[in-house]
């Protein structure tokens, strides 16, 4: 497995050295698309600066997006001509942009872009997630064609939770890039 292929794409706030995105990136030397401003994330800003890095690259690129992370790619493959660049997208707990208490922070990011994804996507969801319900994740799943695993009861999936390296989800992104 070329890990070079590896794109990791953070939410809003970006992840810290305990989330599993960032032990990842340090086990495995997977590639973190940096944003200009983890803080105030504008949706155009993110989309280009995906964009950018993207068209950078020799070989279409395996997508490892978390939270906002997961809205980055729907937006970033509603609008990009160069879907091609991309092989396939796990996509972890995806933020709800369009809950109220998320509205006011994340006002660029609404309406999220629900039209299928041109690349192979696997969407993991939370039973508990305080940002995005069951129901909602699997409304994702569904409008971007990606297939949808239930992770329980497991949070924002992120280091909050306790997860640690999270070997399960590596072993879906091992098999995503053996599929790839």
């Amino acid at each position: 497995m070329n890990t070079s292929h590896v794109l990791i794409l953070p939410g809003w706030q970006n992840s810290g050295p305990d989330h599993w995105q960032s032990r990842w990136q340090a086990a495995h030397g997977y590639l973190r698309v940096e944003q200009h401003d983890w803080l105030r994330p504008l949706r155009g800003d993110w989309i280009a600066r995906l964009e950018d890095v993207l068209l950078q690259r020799d070989e279409p690129a395996v997508l490892v997006a978390h939270s906002l992370g997961c809205l980055l790619v729907a937006a970033w493959a509603a609008h990009s001509r160069n879907t091609h660049l991309v092989g396939a997208a796990l996509l972890v707990a995806p933020g709800d942009a369009e809950r109220e208490e998320l509205r006011p922070t994340l006002t660029s990011w609404s309406p999220i872009p629900l039209k299928k994804l041109p690349f192979k996507s696997i969407l993991v969801g939370s039973r508990n997630d305080p940002y995005c319900s069951l129901e909602r994740s699997r409304q994702f799943a569904d409008a971007w064609g990606a297939d949808f695993i239930d992770q329980g009861n497991a949070g924002h999936i992120n280091a909050e939770t306790g997860l640690g390296d999270w070997p399960q989800g590596h072993q879906i992104l091992t098999q995503l890039l053996r599929d790839n």
